[in-house]
């Protein structure tokens, strides 16, 4: 495994991170618990959670299942750096009680200690927003935190699915209080088939030392190969990625980028990861198995060296909005 350090901090983390969101809804425990020994085994130790995952009645399971294996020990939870998410309502019904989700200090004080109580830890690593609340200022968002982190609850913050004008203010607002480290990474929606990030996301997070941590990195599948497993008989896309293979352009397009891999002899998945680990500010993508195999798919794109040539032409098939602000400003 390689490493690199998350964003302007010294904490070191794996290149890849390891997404538990199929713990609990998809992947048993005892497979989750399989799937997160063997990333350990091969020096995977960024593993990336949120309270709310488990969905539905199940929220809270998926750490849950994280908690139960810390709980068998052998320095696991010291090796891992844990990352989990603030903001989702918990109610399983779906109907929140006042303050009870979002990020106001007294939701954020109430959610850390019963995320805490399911990860079965007295600290996270990387305590993230999971989404801009509108209604909170920043200086009540970091009064929480300077608070959790003199209690020693978290040791830094991160965002989700934030603009760049959002990270700009979050930091600034940090930084005008003084003594608040601020945002230290960016989890977005980013692969090759999605590339906004590029517009505003990224140059921000670049700007002020963020780690990017792109989710969805196979864009629902699309980037894995699957006309190809179509055509083989194997799983069928679904969801997003059945709704863009309906529309012919789309599908000319995925079918262009399978017909390139198989002509430079490299695997979709494994590709698209790699593509993601060249990108200036990447810190890791998170990839979600739901079995050991696609795990050991994922590190295998650790490993891969894409050619310039190869680079070039997934730039032509999937172009990229160019640099900022000249993509939007002339």
């Amino acid at each position: 495994m390689r490493y690199t350090q998350l964003g302007r901090t010294g904490l070191k983390v794996s290149r890849l991170v390891l997404g538990t969101m199929n713990f609990g809804p998809q992947t048993d425990e005892a497979d989750s618990h399989t799937i997160m020994d063997a990333a350990l085994d091969a020096g995977l130790n960024f593993f990336d959670t949120a309270n709310v995952y488990g969905w539905g009645d199940n929220k809270g399971r998926t750490e849950s299942i994280i908690g139960s294996w810390f709980a068998k020990g052998g320095e696991r939870r010291d090796k891992v750096v844990l990352a989990t998410k603030v903001y989702g309502n918990m109610a399983a019904d779906g109907e929140a009680w006042p303050n009870h989700d979002k990020l106001s200090a007294v939701n954020i004080r109430r959610a850390v200690d019963a995320s805490l109580k399911r990860l079965g830890t007295d600290y996270i690593d990387v305590y993230q927003f999971h989404h801009v609340d509108r209604n909170t200022p920043f200086e009540e968002i970091w009064q929480a935190i300077d608070v959790l982190i003199q209690q020693g609850k978290i040791l830094y913050t991160g965002s989700s699915n934030f603009p760049g004008y959002k990270i700009a203010q979050a930091n600034e607002t940090a930084a005008r209080r003084g003594g608040t480290i601020g945002l230290v990474s960016e989890q977005c929606l980013y692969n090759l088939a999605e590339r906004r990030a590029e517009m505003e996301v990224v140059p921000a997070a670049r700007e002020y030392g963020l780690g990017v941590i792109p989710w969805s990195p196979l864009h629902g599948g699309l980037l894995g190969g699957v006309i190809r497993k179509e055509v083989q008989g194997g799983r069928r896309a679904s969801g997003r990625a059945a709704d863009t293979l309906a529309d012919p352009t789309s599908r000319a397009q995925i079918q262009a980028y399978e017909d390139l891999l198989d002509k430079h002899g490299v695997e979709p998945g494994e590709t698209a990861l790699a593509w993601l680990l060249t990108r200036p500010g990447v810190t890791g993508p998170i990839v979600g198995p739901r079995t050991a195999e696609q795990l050991a798919s994922a590190l295998r794109a650790v490993e891969l060296e894409l050619s310039e040539e190869l680079l070039t032409a997934l730039d032509e098939i999937f172009p990229g909005p160019g640099p900022s602000p000249e993509a939007f400003a002339w």
